[in-house]
């Protein structure tokens, strides 16, 4: 993936959400929102973090690879993929950015908020 295309769908995302910054993971631009890391740049890919099952999902389909920062211990909320332009990446930010934003919700839920017995 070219930076050029990172950084426009970087510029996008932090335009909509004044909140979230830049920053640095695994030595890579990456962004987070309220602390927390959602993607980062890995080579030629961006690497996202979304549910397990939809990491699963793309590495199943051939869309996705897995995020190994340490030989065999794939990350399993992390999933590498190659956006094919700017609008590609924009909208895998923006699905990690939600999973990540949504993980910040539910750690000031109590069991009876999410609808689980006590």
């Amino acid at each position: 993936m070219d930076m050029d295309v990172f950084e426009r769908a970087s510029r996008r995302v932090l335009e909509r959400h004044r909140g979230d910054r830049r920053g640095r993971m695994l030595h890579s631009a990456g962004l987070r929102t309220a602390g927390r890391f959602y993607a980062f740049v890995t080579g030629d890919d961006l690497t996202v973090k979304l549910p397990a099952p939809r990491v699963s999902e793309l590495i199943a389909t051939g869309a996705g690879r897995p995020c190994e920062p340490r030989r065999g211990r794939p990350m399993r909320q992390w999933v590498r993929v190659t956006p094919a332009g700017a609008d590609a990446c924009t909208a895998y930010l923006l699905e990690a950015r939600a999973f990540v934003a949504g993980l910040d919700d539910r750690r000031h839920e109590t069991p009876s908020t999410r609808g689980e017995e006590q």
